[in-house]
């Protein structure tokens, strides 16, 4: 019948999104790759609104067709009209790349002729697959055939090292090439925010003595690198430069800096900024949710929820994990496990993985092991190490060996060279007493060949942040550096902080 759905077709006098997608997708799903590409071809050009489901379609005729030049202008297209961020899109990407990537293999190996076009492409596929090593085959590819000075090419090369990973490939890349405009600079400024490195702020720094102007994709990178390290007086730099260069209006600049002002515990320039937004959409309100649990005002946080709901807000996942948390280190165990409840129920909402985390947490925190073991054992699918992990915190927090060994039991069955686990669990024998078993979990982290990582702790001196681990020295400013930590450490103890011996006494075999 499929004649007979075209003519239908043909005969809609105004044919929208809904309309096109099901045209396209009905020519994918019966095989016929091309006419599907053909018809997305004919939407383009009658300038209808595309969304992530008729971008999805078409996506699945390029896999089809093995066409990654087609599927790379999709892709291209996805990134303009902002629908890469749809899971439909994200998951017909990956497997468009993903068939059509044994074709680019075969093409370089052919010596097909290439140009800048199509090596983006393909360096944007082994972004999307997150393939470094084909992603070096193909920089190769660049260097031989002449292509290191072509901008566009160099940018999505540096790209394609930040997605898989590989900051210091990317990095040295960054250097290495001829010219760099402001898309390079936001690229590797990007890079290391999600890595959590303060390297994010010296390139800003550099980015600012040169002949270039941030924009708002800048200024939102470093915005969360300022939360990530909790620099609140680089912070309020950036949020100045913002200022001056006309920004503020900027929504998603607004929400970033909502959020940066939080982590670095400013929680009433949060509310400002948040008071005076405009219009709010779901991250605004999660991201002020979550500045109010973080900080023990889990009332607020609960208030601020019914706020977003009677504003028309539908909540989602992300709300809820907000909203619970928020309960959890309030002690609102209560009312944590009403909101977990009334998920599926009263908005439709089916809890994840997080979501039990989050509730293993709630429960854990408070001191209710057993509730939150029986938990983990009834959701409606295999726990994972997060979920296990948060009942091995709790069970540490509140010394249960015995459940605590269990849930150690089940994450090194998922990761047996998980090292911080086997910690974790011999500390608990070593408090106990349990020397034997103690002893024992130590030489079976020895023998896992893993190393607990060890944690970077920053702090801002004098506008600079300062990065480092335990021992490790931190440049000239390290008598500056001493002279904050020990006023910190006063400051804490004024307000009554102790510290927990249980958790560092045994921690020195953890190098070895």
């Amino acid at each position: 019948e499929f004649n007979e759905a075209r003519r239908v077709f043909d005969e809609i006098p105004q044919r929208d999104v809904v309309a096109w997608t099901g045209m396209i997708s009905g020519y994918t799903t019966c095989g016929r790759h091309s006419e599907a590409w053909v018809t997305f071809c004919e939407m383009k050009k009658e300038d209808v609104e595309l969304t992530a489901y008729p971008i999805s379609s078409v996506l699945k005729a390029c896999k089809g067709m093995r066409s990654c030049f087609c599927g790379g202008m999709v892709h291209g297209l996805a990134v303009k009209c902002g629908v890469t961020h749809s899971i439909y899109v994200e998951n017909a990407l990956m497997d468009m790349y993903a068939t059509c990537s044994g074709d680019m293999d075969d093409a370089c190996k052919e010596e097909m002729e290439l140009n800048p076009f199509t090596l983006s492409i393909t360096i944007r596929a082994c972004s999307t697959i997150a393939s470094h090593i084909f992603g070096q085959q193909i920089h190769a590819s660049v260097i031989k055939h002449g292509f290191e000075s072509n901008l566009p090419v160099g940018n999505s090369l540096v790209d394609m090292y930040c997605r898989c990973s590989r900051l210091s490939e990317a990095y040295r890349y960054f250097h290495e090439l001829p010219d760099r405009d402001l898309i390079t600079w936001n690229t590797m400024i990007a890079g290391f925010e999600k890595s959590g490195s303060d390297l994010s702020l010296q390139l800003f720094s550099q980015l600012c003595s040169e002949d270039l102007c941030p924009n708002c994709f800048t200024f939102t990178s470093v915005a969360a690198s300022c939360a990530n390290l909790a620099a609140l007086t680089c912070g309020q730099q950036i949020h100045g430069g913002i200022i001056r260069r006309g920004l503020e209006s900027n929504f998603a600049l607004t929400n970033a800096l909502l959020d940066m002002y939080a982590k670095c515990g400013s929680i009433a320039e949060s509310h400002r900024i948040f008071s005076e937004m405009p219009w709010k959409d779901v991250i605004s309100w999660t991201s002020m949710m979550n500045a109010y649990g973080s900080h023990g005002y889990g009332k607020e946080a609960i208030g601020l929820f019914y706020e977003m709901v009677h504003s028309g807000v539908k909540p989602d996942r992300i709300v809820f994990m907000g909203v619970i948390s928020a309960c959890s280190h309030a002690g609102l165990v209560d009312e944590g496990l009403k909101y977990f409840n009334s998920m599926d129920i009263d908005y439709s909402v089916k809890p994840n993985q997080e979501i039990y985390g989050c509730v293993v947490d709630l429960l854990g925190r408070a001191g209710r092991l057993l509730e939150a073991y029986e938990l983990t054992i009834s959701m409606p699918f295999e726990p994972d190490e997060m979920v296990w992990g948060a009942l091995l915190g709790a069970c540490r927090e509140h010394k249960n060996s015995t459940l605590g060994q269990l849930a150690a039991q089940k994450i090194l069955n998922m990761r047996p060279s998980g090292a911080e686990t086997y910690v974790t669990i011999s500390n608990m024998y070593a408090v106990d007493g349990r020397w034997g078993e103690f002893a024992e979990m130590r030489k079976l982290m020895r023998g896992a060949g893993d190393k607990k990582v060890a944690g970077r702790s920053w702090i801002e001196v004098r506008n600079q942040v300062c990065s480092f681990v335990v021992g490790e020295k931190v440049g000239p400013n390290i008598e500056l550096v001493y002279n904050e930590l020990k006023t910190l450490v006063q400051q804490m103890k004024d307000v009554g902080y102790v510290p927990d011996s249980d958790c560092f006494i045994h921690d020195f075999e953890a190098v070895v």
